[in-house]
């Protein structure tokens, strides 16, 4: 076969194998996801995050390379749940392990006023606020009483009513966040 012709099709062989392969890995992974709990693929914070994109690349190597073997690769599979669910468990036991492997949410916008030191430190523009407001139903700055970055990247909003009363109560959020 000339070398175009091997980028197109190498054999039944390799074929079979990714639908062998790729087929067990992927039901090992569903029985690994399912015994180590909903939390494994949350994205409750950067580490969370980080297992789910490891995860999918190691399927992919294990459907696509031909030195790995299944076993080795549901080894690595196994390997990373068993991490994550054990950072998990760790964190839970452990405040001081939990603030060193995940961020704590910041507050970039308390009683309608932005918090321009916690913007800059988490890079976050006058503009992008105010892109999140409107996201968020705020047509007005003081719609809002509260922006956070929440640990995941996301920003959640609490949002005042008609009568500036507050539509959600705030909860642990820090009182120094300014």
């Amino acid at each position: 076969m000339t070398p175009i012709a091997d980028m197109i099709f190498q054999g039944w062989t390799g074929i079979l194998r990714v639908l062998l392969v790729g087929t067990l890995a992927y039901a090992g992974l569903l029985v690994f996801l399912r015994a180590s709990g909903k939390r494994t693929l949350s994205k409750l914070n950067a580490f969370d995050l980080v297992v789910t994109v490891a995860l999918g690349s190691t399927l992919s190597s294990i459907l696509l390379s031909n030195s790995i073997a299944l076993l080795e690769g549901l080894a690595a599979l196994l390997l990373l749940v068993a991490l994550q669910w054990l950072v998990a468990r760790l964190s839970v036991a452990s405040p001081a392990f939990a603030r060193a492997v995940r961020s704590e949410p910041s507050i970039l916008m308390r009683g309608g006023e932005p918090c321009r030191r916690t913007m800059r430190a988490e890079r976050v523009t006058e503009a992008e606020l105010a892109q999140i407001l409107r996201a968020n139903g705020a047509t007005q700055p003081d719609d809002a009483d509260t922006v956070i970055l929440e640990s995941d990247g996301s920003f959640s909003v609490i949002a005042r009513d008609s009568f500036g009363a507050m539509r959600t109560t705030r909860v642990g959020l820090p009182e120094d966040a300014t």
